[in-house]
């Protein structure tokens, strides 16, 4: 028997911007061709002590080398394979502590290279991913051997792409989501600096990384003086023992930095006081035995709230889950909950489904729309139509094709006319916009995209469970 041709393999577009090395993706596999320069890199970081510890504590991706080079990839002068991340998401989709957990990674990698010798070239926060809690470095290509007398190449990005945002969030208290999503470069010192009021321009960390950063980008904006600046530095003897003192600020810096809100107490998170106890418990009961009936072993929970059917549906087999909402408190005090008691198959994101992240980047591609990322078994979409039906006024037919767009089998929650919830978004309605809201309606929406497999009313009668299968899928 003829053994299968290997698919080809695609380069994953994201990915350009190194020219010693690019990330291919064939199947399942997640591949990396190195250059001869990027090879040598990487032989000298495969045989150091700190590259082997990282990788057996999880904090580096799994890497191995290939022992030969694919024919459809002889371009390259070695191929890796990489430990594939079950989810891609990117830093607009993570909650405070998360951004703030990848960059104490960030910093910590870097720590422990430059204590042998090399350093990470780039601190771009899009280096790090999340294995459900687990911040995990995966740019193996950033790693090189340190120059003599060279500043850290990464710390203009690391400021820009972790520390400026969590800045932004914890003295401002300004949303670093809508930045990010607007320029993949992240919040430069010069726009930052002005936002830096009061006693916090007397903080003497944020003095240096913020606002005599904001003035010497100013001061050395063409690349020929930032030339001159290199060479000043290494006249200077900057060498590894001011870069590890810089970058131990830097952590201080990140770990003094909260949000207030953290602290704050929020008298509606995981209220759920408009559900009957019969309700609550035929929802629990309607949802496991849908993860149990689909074996779904990966779960999209949408409007997760505080995680209860994420957890719920790992309690009936699911092996994963990725928990979104729209709410930033709730999904960082999700996140904390979970980093804290050891519970990684959870994967806690912020998104506004009315505006879901979408393809961003050179050509659109370059980071990807999350429902071209995210492709689950199973999606949990639960007190969430009658949001976004009737507070942002999308129509039944497109919430489907939203629903539909993940490609999966779908539990979805439709709230009547008459539920408490409803009533009280219907009451801020003029009269007669929305008589289109009612059950028939939403169903023949539902309909045109999935066939219901099986309805359950809440006991109350003031809800409607449907377990669908996508038409055609």
């Amino acid at each position: 028997m003829t053994p299968p041709v290997p698919a080809a393999a695609e380069v994953e577009a994201g990915s350009f911007r190194d020219p010693r090395s690019r990330v291919l993706l064939r199947g399942d596999e997640v591949l990396r061709g190195l250059t001869a320069d990027g090879l040598a890199d990487y032989e000298a970081v495969e045989s150091s002590t700190f590259f082997g510890e990282l990788l057996d504590e999880g904090k580096v991706v799994g890497t191995s080398r290939l022992d030969d080079v694919p024919p459809d990839l002889a371009e390259w002068a070695a191929v890796l394979r990489h430990e594939r991340i079950p989810f891609i998401t990117y830093p607009y989709e993570w909650p405070f502590e998360m951004l703030r957990d990848a960059a104490l990674l960030q910093l910590e990698v870097a720590r422990r290279a430059l204590a042998e010798g090399f350093i990470t070239k780039d601190a771009t926060s899009y280096n790090v991913q999340f294995d459900g809690t687990r911040p995990v470095f995966i740019d193996i290509g950033s790693f090189e051997r340190l120059r003599s007398g060279e500043p850290w190449p990464g710390y203009r990005q690391f400021c820009e792409l972790f520390l400026n945002p969590l800045v932004l969030q914890a003295v401002t208290g300004i949303d670093f989501h809508p930045w990010l999503r607007g320029s993949l470069d992240g919040i430069p010192p010069s726009a930052l600096a002005p936002l830096i009021r009061g006693r916090h321009r007397l903080n003497r960390r944020l003095v240096v990384h913020v606002l005599l950063h904001a003035r010497a980008e100013r001061g050395y904006a063409d690349a020929d003086r930032e030339r001159d600046v290199r060479g000043e530095l290494r006249r200077a003897g900057f060498g590894p023992k001011v870069l590890d003192a810089q970058l131990e600020n830097l952590e201080r810096t990140v770990r003094s930095l909260r949000w207030r809100a953290q602290a704050s107490e929020w008298s509606d998170y995981a209220d759920r006081s408009h559900y009957t106890d019969d309700d609550l418990a035929a929802k629990d009961a309607f949802v496991g035995a849908a993860v149990e009936a689909t074996k779904a072993a990966t779960v999209l929970d949408l409007g997760a709230n505080d995680g209860r059917f994420s957890k719920l549906a790992l309690e009936h087999g699911a092996s994963r889950a990725v928990a979104v909402d729209s709410d930033h408190l709730v999904v960082d005090r999700l996140y904390r909950h979970l980093r804290d008691t050891g519970e990684q198959r959870i994967l806690p994101l912020v998104m506004d489904l009315a505006d879901p992240s979408t393809g961003l980047g050179w050509r659109g591609r370059e980071r990807r729309a999350f429902t071209d990322r995210v492709r689950p078994d199973l999606v949990l979409c639960l007190a969430v139509v009658h949001h976004l039906a009737l507070t942002n006024t999308v129509p039944f037919e497109l919430i489907v094709d939203l629903l539909a767009d993940f490609g999966a089998p779908l539990v979805v929650e439709f709230p009547h006319r008459d539920d408490p919830m409803a009533e009280r978004l219907l009451a801020r309605k003029r009269a007669g916009l929305f008589d289109h809201y009612d059950r028939p309606q939403w169903e023949e929406a539902l309909a045109a995209r999935f066939d219901v497999v099986e309805r359950a009313p809440s006991p109350s009668g003031r809800r409607t469970l449907y377990r669908c299968e996508l038409r055609g899928g």
